[in-house]
């Protein structure tokens, strides 16, 4: 049997390494856990998983509209907003055509395309921020679909909003713009984008937005789209039937209630965030100004060393040779007590690497 050229290209995902009793701060989880009331749900209909899903996920989706005040037409639920991407790309991605993204970011958008056969073009961060421009510059006729990371992953960067407005005013029509905004609940500054605006604007944009990240909710895979009824429709033609279980649509739906929840994780966010970075300029160490909910920190030093360091002090951390940064690592802002020892072991292992320990 032989193999499709692109998909022997491609590279296994790297996820966080995890060690037996330590703090982790690796992955970008919600240090709280899960929303309680998605727990609560859990538990409730956990005797119903005898039953399939409904596979069009009606009352998440039309929860999610009420919110963002759109059609529940404009919304596509999926296994994980990564799901989301694979289908975007297969719905889009013609046969050898190029997709382009930044060059340090998240390495769905190069798997998506390599999975339907198609070519990444890459191109720099701009002091750790999508070059918009640059990206307007590397679109060309080969090219289906642009990805952007916002806040990008790992650097915690923005684009702002009247950035990506000038940016979606000047791609071509048939060119789809993916907006990946993973973090975006995070974010906390007034120019960051209103994308549901956008969406009002412009026909060839699509949103994703997911249930992992402040909600709590990563193992159970619950990200979803926003865009226009005619490319959810379209999209949803390469969607698998069941794609999201019973008790993830459950959950997910029951979480958007919870705001008590997510503004005690905006909170300790923000107040982790401040400590962070100043702990990192007391350090010497340069890090990006972040929007999310980790910090990416330029050491100067070996990543990997760093991180085993830490790791073997209790934290694990990222390091972000796969990103294509070898001497940066990223830090999942944690509780207080979990962002205290993080600061104490880096210290450490920074001490010791400094001094050739």
């Amino acid at each position: 049997m032989k193999v499709r050229p692109s998909v022997a290209a491609m590279q296994p995902y790297v996820p966080g390494e995890l060690r037996p009793g330590a703090v982790k701060l690796a992955s970008n989880e919600n240090p709280f856990g899960p929303s309680p009331l998605a727990v609560e749900t859990l538990r409730r209909d956990a005797s119903s998983v005898h039953l399939y899903p409904d596979q069009h996920a009606h009352r998440l989706r039309e929860k999610l509209a009420r919110i963002y005040s759109v059609d529940p037409d404009q919304i596509l639920v999926g296994n994980g907003s990564d799901e989301l991407m694979a289908m975007l790309a297969g719905t889009y991605l013609q046969h050898g055509g190029t997709t382009v993204t930044a060059a340090n970011t998240f390495s769905t958008y190069e798997f998506a395309t390599l999975l339907y056969g198609g070519h990444i073009r890459t191109v720099p961060l701009l002091d750790g921020r999508f070059d918009l421009e640059a990206t307007l510059g590397a679109v060309d006729d080969a090219t289906d679909i642009v990805f952007i990371c916002n806040p990008n992953n790992p650097t915690g960067t923005y684009v702002t909003h009247g950035e990506l407005e000038s940016f979606l005013s000047r791609v071509p029509d048939r060119v789809l713009v993916v907006v990946d905004e993973a973090y975006a609940e995070f974010a906390t500054a007034a120019d960051f984008p209103r994308s549901v605006e956008l969406l009002h604007q412009f026909g060839h944009l699509v949103v994703l937005r997911t249930f992992s990240k402040i909600y709590g909710l990563a193992g159970l895979r619950v990200g979803y789209a926003l865009g226009p009824a005619g490319v959810i429709r379209d999209v949803g033609r390469v969607k698998l039937p069941f794609n999201v279980s019973l008790l993830a649509q459950a959950a997910a739906a029951s979480a958007l209630d919870d705001n008590e929840f997510l503004a005690r994780a905006v909170r300790n966010n923000n107040e982790g965030r401040e400590y962070l970075e100043s702990e990192m300029k007391r350090l010497g160490l340069r890090c990006y100004p972040s929007q999310a909910n980790f910090i990416c920190m330029d050491t100067g030093l070996d990543a990997s060393a760093l991180f085993r360091r830490i790791m073997e002090l209790g934290v694990t951390i990222r390091p972000l040779t796969s990103f294509g940064l070898p001497a940066s690592i990223r830090v999942t802002i944690g509780t207080p007590e979990q962002n205290r020892l993080f600061v104490k072991c880096l210290e450490t292992a920074l001490a010791e690497q400094r001094s050739g320990g």
